[in-house]
């Protein structure tokens, strides 16, 4: 098997790069190739560099997103993508990046022709809902974005569907909670401080809380966004046709529950790092995001998350950490 992988140097697509390198193989099949895309060049894994090519390159500029496709991978996961605060703040990158770059990639596919169909597993979000929202969202919310992130991310959604329907892919849209708790630096997601407010602490830094603790979330870890991007490339046709987009489960919790595992996994010391410092911008746009969810298709079809924050904080500890923290 031929896998493609864009937007493979950020967080996610390493992950999954990892996973991918240590099962050797995708639900049972074993890997072949493995195409790396992104506009910094990816890493290609040691232990897989005989398998694995690396390329550089953005799917918006002119045959790159051919070039991607010329091999024929039989699955693509499409990850590559601006965050969620930036795409608000650059309108015309937003755009180009997350709604250009997808069209980009699906007509690349559709050129190739002659039969060709792959699995295609893309990164939605939950920003394709917008308020007011009912106390749980469910699978078929209407599409009512207010954000451009999330704007982008429905058409992308609509495009993928359509694509689906038509023949050309075999389509699954994977709408992802917000994913907590991301490593390294902090980027400029909307959602960031989800994150921000227990990997800093952890790691004897202070970490600024933009909105009111009662604010309410959902949460996935990175290691169960690997897990439902794997589980979606080997899901049947028919069992997701035609209605490819799906809302992934996760933690639903305030903020203050948030600080709690926090406090519960690491101590006190660690929970007292959090400053409160409004932020109207980041406010408004979680504002406009869903709650909870009611992702009953995603559970049927095998989907899993975790259960409680406190496993999320302790996954974050255990992948990333080398399971220590600054106490």
């Amino acid at each position: 098997m031929h896998i493609l992988i864009t937007g493979a140097a950020g967080m996610i697509g390493r992950k999954l790069t990892a996973r991918l390198v240590v099962d050797r193989g995708l639900n049972g099949e074993p890997i072949e190739k493995l195409t790396l895309l992104d506009v910094v060049a990816p890493e290609r894994p040691a232990s897989f560099s005989d398998r694995t090519k690396a390329r550089t390159g953005d799917l918006t500029d002119p045959g790159v997103a051919a070039k991607a496709v010329s091999e024929r991978p039989a699955a693509i996961f499409h990850l590559a993508g601006v965050v969620s605060g930036e795409a608000e703040l650059d309108f015309e990158k937003g755009y180009r990046v997350n709604l250009d770059g997808t069209r980009a990639l699906l007509e690349a596919i559709r050129n190739v022709g002659d039969g060709y169909r792959p699995r295609v597993v893309f990164t939605s979000s939950i920003a394709v809902f917008g308020a007011p929202f009912p106390h749980a969202t469910p699978d078929d919310f209407h599409l009512t974005p207010l954000t451009s992130y999330g704007a982008q991310k429905a058409m992308c959604e609509a495009m993928l569907s359509d694509y689906t329907r038509k023949g050309f892919v075999e389509g699954v849209g994977i709408r992802l909670p917000t994913v907590a708790v991301r490593p390294g630096k902090p980027n400029r997601a909307a959602s960031g401080f989800f994150s921000g407010i227990v990997r800093e602490p952890l790691n004897g830094e202070e970490a600024v809380l933009p909105v009111a603790e009662t604010v309410v979330h959902t949460h996935a870890s990175p290691r169960t966004a690997v897990n439902f991007l794997i589980h979606a490339a080997g899901l049947p046709r028919d069992m997701i046709e035609p209605r490819i987009n799906l809302s992934m489960p996760g933690v639903c919790c305030t903020v203050a529950e948030q600080i709690a595992a926090l406090r519960r996994v690491a101590g006190d010391k660690v929970a007292a790092r959090i400053r409160r410092e409004p932020d109207e911008l980041v406010a408004r746009i979680v504002a406009g995001w869903p709650q909870r969810f009611d992702p009953q298709r995603a559970l049927a079809l095998g989907f899993r998350a975790e259960s409680t924050f406190d496993e999320i904080v302790r996954v974050h500890i255990e992948d990333d950490r080398g399971g220590s923290f600054v106490g």
